[in-house]
């Protein structure tokens, strides 16, 4: 489904320009940032600003047409974090390091395992921008 330029940058200005599941911004990554449809189109998710969000190629990709994933400590299906419904910081917060997301909910560590938010090249790329002092975003 086509994203109209318009909508795209209501999305993109109402996010902060960064991805909304592991808060990379274009500017750090200086990778364009993608639209995600929260509920996908494939079940039914309209495109609409209320079901759009901004996020990064990485999370997009492994997020694809998922809603739901098992939490990794209980093993529950769990539904993943709701970007426009949810607060980041009751579902997730920074490790020591600001480098490492930590799940505090089923749902926050169901979405760090399914959308893979600390792959090995993110958690890389975050020490720099911490040693860049670019990094935990506020």
């Amino acid at each position: 489904m086509t994203v109209s330029a318009s909508l795209r940058r209501l999305v993109f200005e109402r996010d902060g320009y960064g991805c909304v599941y592991c808060l990379t911004t274009q500017e750090n990554s200086g990778q364009p940032l993608q639209i995600d449809h929260i509920e996908p189109t494939a079940k039914g998710g309209a495109t609409t600003l209320d079901n759009l969000c901004s996020c990064c190629a990485s999370c997009n990709y492994h997020k694809s047409a998922k809603q739901d994933a098992p939490d990794p400590l209980t093993t529950s299906l769990t539904p993943l974090f709701h970007p426009l419904q949810q607060d980041w910081q009751e579902h997730f917060v920074w490790d020591e390091s600001s480098t490492v997301i930590v799940g505090l909910t089923p749902c926050g560590r169901a979405t760090i395992v399914a959308l893979q938010m600390n792959n090995d090249l993110i958690v890389r790329a975050r020490r720099r921008w911490v040693e860049g002092g670019w990094h935990p975003p506020a």
